[in-house]
């Protein structure tokens, strides 16, 4: 962490070793994590335009092999810029490195992509961490976790689903509108975000793409169904099959 400097992510300050007293210092963000700010039920206090949730977005890009990015992960500064934390999973590669050995499974559940649960060790490239930051938009998108047993409707309980069958039929996605353009904006975060989750990585952009795709107009086509490689199931949707699968299949990471 001592040698990384990037915008984007968090400082490293330095670290308190004093015999059983230890600690890592870093950078002071005052307005905690993304985390607050979309899953926060007080929403009056801590609404956050569609704008900066798009400037947000565009503010995780990383070449660091995370392995945990998720909204609690995403620091916010006193300018709401993110600020990417947590390394404790992290893996730290060359540019000219795609895939990375992985001896156990790393991350949050609801956010691992489904080649990291399919096998216990092997070779995981970045489009793990590219997964992971698929669902973030959806979360984003949603102001909901992924999952959430919870709701009114089972159709709901796996919200990714739920958005890709909305946009897909045309329907809309019932978010806040505050100003002109909010529900473009809102539209690119869940379509960039259902291009992030496809199943196998190799048909997930790179996120020098998934940037690109954040900065440009508003005309992105849908993705492929990434939901539609599951063993089909019943209307009941309150066991989330694609991320809590027991048994899958090995996914090649051909890039």
């Amino acid at each position: 962490m001592g040698t990384i400097h990037q915008v984007n992510i968090v400082r490293f300050v330095g670290f308190c070793a004093d015999r059983f007293k230890r600690a890592l210092i870093y950078e002071y963000l005052p307005n905690e994590s993304l985390e607050k700010f979309i899953f926060s039920r007080v929403v009056k206090n801590y609404l956050l335009s569609w704008k900066k949730l798009q400037e947000i977005a565009i503010g995780c890009d990383q070449r660091i092999l995370h392995f945990d990015i998720k909204p609690h992960n995403i620091l916010l500064d006193h300018n709401f810029n993110p600020k990417i934390s947590d390394f404790g999973l992290a893996k730290l590669c060359s540019k000219e490195q795609s895939a990375v050995s992985m001896t156990v499974i790393r991350g949050t559940m609801g956010y691992i992509a489904p080649e990291v649960l399919s096998r216990n060790f092997g070779n995981v490239s970045y489009k793990s961490d590219v997964y992971s930051f698929g669902i973030l938009l959806l979360e984003m998108v949603g102001g909901r976790k992924n999952i959430d047993v919870c709701v009114e409707s089972s159709s709901q309980v796996y919200f990714p689903e739920w958005i890709y069958n909305h946009l897909d039929i045309g329907e809309e996605l019932h978010i806040r509108i505050e100003e002109e353009g909010d529900v473009e904006i809102a539209k690119k975060l869940a379509i960039v975000g259902l291009s992030c989750i496809q199943w196998c990585p190799v048909d997930r952009p790179s996120m020098k793409i998934v940037v690109q795709m954040l900065e440009g107009g508003d005309k992105l086509t849908m993705p492929p169904n990434p939901f539609a490689l599951t063993v089909p199931t019943k209307t009941n949707l309150s066991k989330p099959r694609r991320v809590f699968q027991q048994e899958l299949a090995i996914i090649s990471e051909l890039q």
